[in-house]
């Protein structure tokens, strides 16, 4: 194509060279040109005879080429939206996903405190915590993650939308925390069964494993934090996991046979069982 084409010759080019690739190409697209433009998606379809300079096209084509590899389109820009929030993203720790924005808003509408203590477990890019944060300043939030890498994105995350009042920790699980009078403890932990053939298919190829996978079908992290999440809980306080669609049930009856009271699940925006709670009452109750 010449390095000259047009806005809507370069959106046709993207679309047709992503049909094979990816099963939303016109979007890639789009989002890509916007990108190399500088412009939202209003002025691409307002404009679509104006034409690109060499080195706008020159950029477009690498990233076109780029997600018709299969890489995602959050790495290729380093960024993604959640909770109308931007978020810095990298190969460290998951994209945030739109279904994770129903584990946030489940968190927001429970009955907690003004100035609730909330642990948020494997933060990744810090998403979920400080998606709260940015909603309700007056939370005592403190946000965990094993790897390294993904403690320094959170905490540039946090540096970025200016939410200083968010503690980020590097800690396996629970291995850093000793206090136990939290409101709410929350998660989006690994929860993909280690052999399921989808991590061989689409984003999930340039995500790490380990905040994919688990084991035991998928059930280890999340049982392994509704165990130990009694410890650290005070009496009134909610467990919040994020899980697969087809976990709900046995993750129920694990939470049911934990002691936990009100156990409930939650769908997502494409009705699929996307989270459940708990409420803890203590060992006596």
């Amino acid at each position: 194509m010449a390095a000259h084409s047009t806005i809507g010759e370069a959106l046709q080019w993207g679309f047709s060279t992503l049909a094979s690739s990816s099963t939303s190409a016109n979007l890639d697209a789009e989002v890509l040109l916007q990108h190399c433009l500088g412009k939202n998606r209003t002025f691409l379809y307002t404009w679509p005879e104006r034409p690109l300079t060499s080195e706008q096209w020159k950029h477009f084509e690498q990233l076109i080429n780029r997600r018709a590899k299969g890489v995602p389109v959050a790495h290729i820009l380093g960024e993604r939206e959640f909770w109308s929030l931007k978020f810095l993203v990298n190969e460290t720790t998951l994209i945030p996903r739109p279904d994770t924005e129903m584990l946030v808003e489940t968190a927001l509408n429970l009955p907690l405190p003004d100035n609730a203590r909330v642990l948020d477990m494997g933060t990744g890019t810090g998403a979920i915590a400080l998606a709260l944060a940015s909603e309700r300043p007056n939370w005592r939030i403190t946000a965990l993650d094993k790897v390294d890498d993904a403690v320094a994105l959170a905490k540039a995350n946090r540096e970025q939308l200016g939410l200083s009042q968010v503690e980020i920790l590097q800690s396996d699980w629970f291995s850093a925390v000793r206090d136990a009078d939290f409101d709410l403890i929350v998660s989006n932990p690994p929860y993909i069964d280690e052999h399921d053939e989808h991590l061989a298919m689409g984003d999930v190829r340039f995500e790490p494993l380990s905040a994919l996978t688990a084991a035991d079908e998928g059930y280890a992290d999340l049982n392994h934090i509704a165990m130990h999440a009694r410890e650290h809980l005070k009496v009134g306080g909610y467990l919040l996991l994020e899980h697969g669609f087809a976990q709900a049930l046995k993750l129920r009856e694990t939470l049911v046979s934990l002691g936990y009271d009100k156990v409930a699940t939650v769908r997502d925006f494409g009705s699929n069982d996307r989270c459940t709670l708990g409420l803890w009452h203590g060992e006596d109750a």
